[in-house]
């Protein structure tokens, strides 16, 4: 029977590489809708097990335009670019639900473990909590991978990002920071726009705490053509209510983000802005937007406003250069979180908020975004991975950037740690004997020695007994020096001026003091229980909550303040809803102070 089949018109680097295959109802990516012209069959339909395009191993999956269900398709080799977004909250901290196999595991292999599970050509890593100066070799450069780290300057252990690109993805460039002052004008991304409204110092301290990376890969798009894509890891700062000059520092960060990406685009690059953007956007991200007054009129979100379009927008309104890629895949998926608070346990109820995205330009996620993906599953850190799928492949460049961490002084062999010096070396077999021979020798001179030492000595009886070493029994018997005191008399004992006692009277004497003895030895016995008892009797019982009559737990203020350090009781169930019964009630009680 003939087969009907898809003609497409590809380049010769995109022809099919298997024989045609049945499917129905196949699911044609959107780049493909022009190249490939189905045609029907005469015969009914046969349903092929799986399907044609690959999974890419993502949460959800990609919708698209049915073709046919009576059609029969060529498969091609599909080539697409996987980058992930994860904030880990540190690098060295060990990752629990991602080394679990094996949980003696050290940091290194732990991360190790994550870019071999997340599966990413790119990974971009935030908040890694580690400065230049505590950063290890295992943990800086994995086999397959070139990394780049941005550490902050002013604090050990704050914030800070990295980048992992598969040895396939290498960067053509590289950068720290989005001023500029970071740069070494030796293989950076370059195009920093007009920064006029900055000073020198507010450009300085915006990029002292680590908080952005760039790096600039060469693609190929399904027709062949070749172009730039640069990827902004972030991670923005966060606005504390207590501390207004942070709100402020938060939004001359994302001034400064917006105005590096857009000198990018207007340069001719793909710009890909992914990472802890610390901003829920919508309602619709956010677990209890409708309980916080003026919502929709927060800084940050007015930023993002500003910053996004919709899908939809038509092309003589107002276009905003940057899309939401997960909201353009799943635009009204309700609960979609990727933080929660790690003290209350409220992932358990997924009572959170998305503030990580992966946000590209309006034409590079129309043309080549394939999926927008989140991974709740993923455990180890009070964030969850976010990614998303492109229908490019990457060209790598034939050397990584000044910036990979394999070429800093202290891994490139030309700079020795302290610690290299005390690091146990391997003796050749000749000189760990001579040195073993030559042990011997000391050990049988010292022998010697000591010998001659012990002869030299002047034995007990030669010495004079004022000089020699005296008895432990010499010191309770009577000095020579002192005088000697008169006979003492012998006195008649008290027994033998008593009258004698009958063999009656002696026993009943015994019993008395025997019980007297014994009521004594109780008494005593039941103080030193009593006081034992209260010294070890721990806790008090925890009070039960209002709304579960359950075991409260005890936590403890630490915002300062008059109560900093005091501590209280609380419902020990997760944080929730309000509406949902097995969330956490809203009972509190101040502990009292011992």
């Amino acid at each position: 029977m003939p087969a009907a089949h898809l003609e497409a018109s590809a380049p010769p680097h995109q022809l099919p590489l298997l024989p045609p295959m049945r499917t129905e109802g196949i699911e044609a990516p959107p780049h493909l809708r022009h190249t490939l012209v189905a045609r029907k069959r005469t015969h009914a339909p046969v349903r092929a097990e799986g399907g044609i395009w690959p999974t890419l191993g993502v949460s959800s999956r990609p919708v698209y335009p049915r073709l046919g269900a009576d059609c029969v398709v060529l498969q091609f080799a599909v080539e697409m670019l996987r980058v992930v977004s994860w904030n880990i909250n540190g690098i060295r901290s060990p990752l629990q639900g991602m080394v679990y196999e094996e949980p003696s595991n050290c940091a290194a292999m732990a991360v190790e473990r994550i870019l071999d599970k997340l599966d990413a050509d790119i990974v971009c890593l935030q908040e890694t909590k580690v400065t230049r100066d505590v950063l290890t070799e295992p943990l800086a450069i994995i086999e397959g991978y070139n990394s780049y780290f941005s550490f902050s300057r002013n604090r050990s252990g704050y914030s800070g990002v990295a980048t992992f690109c598969k040895d396939s993805a290498t960067p053509m460039a590289a950068e720290e920071g989005l001023s500029g002052l970071l740069a070494t004008h030796n293989g950076d991304v370059g195009c920093y726009g007009n920064v006029d409204e900055f000073t020198q110092e507010e450009l300085r301290a915006l990029d002292s705490e680590g908080r952005a990376l760039l790096t600039q890969h060469k693609i190929r798009t399904w027709e062949g053509k070749e172009k730039t894509l640069t990827l902004i890891n972030v991670y923005c700062p966060h606005a504390d209510a207590g501390k207004p000059e942070r709100l402020s520092f938060k939004m001359r960060f994302y001034r400064l983000l917006q105005i590096r990406a857009e000198a990018l685009l207007a340069a001719g690059s793909h710009v890909i802005i992914l990472g802890d953007l610390n901003t829920a956007h919508r309602p619709i991200d956010h677990w209890d937007a409708v309980n916080l007054e003026c919502f929709e009129e927060d800084p940050g979100r007015k930023w993002m406003d500003g910053l996004l379009s919709n899908l939809g927008c038509q092309a003589g309104s107002h276009v905003r250069p940057f899309i939401d890629s997960y909201r353009c895949f799943q635009p009204k998926q309700e609960g979609a979180f990727t933080c929660w608070s790690a003290v209350s346990g409220a992932r358990h109820l997924n009572y959170g908020s998305r503030l990580d995205y992966v946000l590209g330009d309006r034409t590079l996620v129309i043309d080549t975004f394939q999926d927008s993906f989140r991974l709740p599953e993923v455990m180890g850190s009070d964030h969850c991975p976010v990614g998303a799928v492109l229908s490019v492949s990457s060209v790598p460049a034939k050397q990584c950037p000044p910036l990979c961490t394999r070429f800093l002084p202290e891994f490139a062999g030309t700079q020795l740690k302290i610690r290299r010096f005390l690091v146990r070396l391997k003796q050749d077999p000749v000189c760990k004997q001579s040195a073993l021979q030559l042990s011997k020798q000391t050990q049988v001179q010292m022998h010697q020695n000591k010998a001659r030492v012990r002869s030299t000595k002047p034995r007990p009886s030669q010495a004079g007994s004022s000089r020699g070493q005296k008895n432990l029994t010499s010191f309770f018997q009577p000095s020579s020096n002192c005088p000697q005191a008169s006979p003492i008399l012998e006195l008649p004992s008290v027994g033998a001026l008593m009258t004698p006692k009958t063999l009656e009277e002696e026993v009943m004497a015994k019993v008395v003091e025997g019980q007297a003895n014994a009521s004594e030895a109780k008494d005593e016995k039941e103080v030193r229980t009593s006081f034992w008892k209260s010294v070890l009797g721990g806790p008090l019982p925890m009070p039960l909550c209002g709304g579960h009559r359950e075991p409260c737990v005890m936590r403890t203020v630490k915002k300062p303040g008059p109560n900093l350090g005091r501590h209280f009781y609380m419902c020990a169930r997760p944080q929730g809803p309000p509406t949902d019964p097995s969330s956490r009630c809203n009972f509190f009680l101040w502990s009292r102070p011992s």
